[in-house]
């Protein structure tokens, strides 16, 4: 009698090794985030074993949530920026076709230069002041109102308004107020973890309507063209309302996180009632209030980078900076990954590590 085979992951988790177990670290939390204090990824790059240490930051990052570089990264040129973001997704198994991001409205006049004077189409230059007149046309803009802002509207993941979303994210910062515009990372992981099981069944078989408007009405009132294709050849024209699934298998640790659930992007929960929509919604987002261990805040300084997973993680920015002097400005390059999924073999990040429930 033959034996039945064990059922398998639609993809084998990796697994770290020690090609950057040298370098000095400290975890921001013991849920999320990991700061290394000295390194500089420059020597990374310029290491024997450089595809080994960034396969290993890959990982790590997947595992973390989000890593900080604390040291200048001033030797860094924005080449290697694009070259580390496009190698950690190709280390650890995006689809071959893929690439760097391209942001849709890179057409757009309001968008600004990089600190030398030059245009990239991969890589979004973050300035606050720029992104008002970028997003004049959204529908109900953060901050455009007389009434005080809802910052729970400020959380989302990078590109989830694309058919294939954005796996890593490398943001370096270039200028930045002594004070304001932090930024902050929720667990995507810990979040699902969080769930009563019945309700992580629940929420396992939604998916939900992650619609983006603003590029369709900017490139309209500015008479120019949407850029395509952008990063995956399924993330093309102007198709900018897909559906994803709102629990997610993290395709590099096997493990669940509660992907799109809430946020900028996320415009409805599918094939449920309008009411129930908003109350799972705000349900999502009561889980981040009321569970701050979940969150990894970064203070930034010049120089100061910042990598993240996507897929397992939410961030949101303080749009403080108005209060003191100085502009916060920062480039960002962005990897896109898979169209996302939810691996019924998956677990919960807790129950993969063998940790309590609570």
């Amino acid at each position: 009698m033959g034996s039945l085979s064990t059922p398998q992951l639609m993809r084998e988790p990796l697994k770290t090794g020690k090609s950057i177990a040298h370098l000095e670290y400290v975890d921001v939390t013991p849920i999320i985030g990991r700061e290394y204090p000295t390194a500089k990824l420059k020597d990374m790059l310029q290491a024997p074993n450089a595809n080994e240490q960034l396969r290993d930051l890959a990982i790590t990052i997947c595992e973390r949530g989000v890593v900080f570089f604390r040291a200048p990264q001033d030797d860094l040129s924005v080449e290697e920026q694009k070259y580390i973001t496009d190698m950690l997704g190709k280390l650890t198994g995006r689809p071959a076709e893929n690439g760097l991001h391209v942001h849709p409205l890179y057409n757009d006049p309001n968008n600004i230069p990089m600190a030398d004077g030059t245009t990239d189409k991969h890589i979004y230059v973050i300035n606050s002041e720029a992104a008002k007149k970028l997003y004049a046309t959204m529908k109900n803009r953060p901050g455009a109102g007389s009434e005080p802002r809802d910052l729970g509207r400020e959380w989302h993941s990078d590109s989830l308004f694309e058919n294939c979303p954005s796996d890593f994210s490398f943001l370096r910062m270039q200028d930045t107020p002594p004070a304001g515009g932090d930024t902050l990372w929720v667990s995507g992981y810990e979040l699902y973890d969080r769930l009563s099981p019945p309700f992580q069944k629940f929420l396992e078989t939604l998916t939900a309507t992650c619609a983006q408007p603003v590029f369709k009405s900017a490139c309209e009132a500015g008479g120019y063209d949407v850029m395509s294709p952008r990063g995956s050849p399924l993330n093309k024209d102007y198709e900018f309302s897909p559906s994803h699934p709102v629990i997610r298998t993290h395709p590099v640790t096997g493990w669940k996180s509660l992907f799109a659930g809430v946020g900028l992007h996320v415009s409805r929960i599918n094939d449920v009632y309008s009411h129930e929509d908003a109350i799972i919604r705000d349900y999502v987002l009561r889980l981040i209030t009321r569970n701050h261990d979940c969150v990894a805040r970064m203070h930034w300084t010049r120089g100061a980078c910042a990598i993240w997973s996507n897929i397992c993680t939410l961030h949101a920015a303080t749009p403080d900076t108005h209060l003191v002097d100085g502009i916060r400005t920062g480039v960002r390059a962005s990897g896109i990954g898979e169209v996302p999924y939810l691996d019924p073999l998956s677990t919960g990040r807790r129950e993969a590590l063998g940790m309590p429930r609570v």
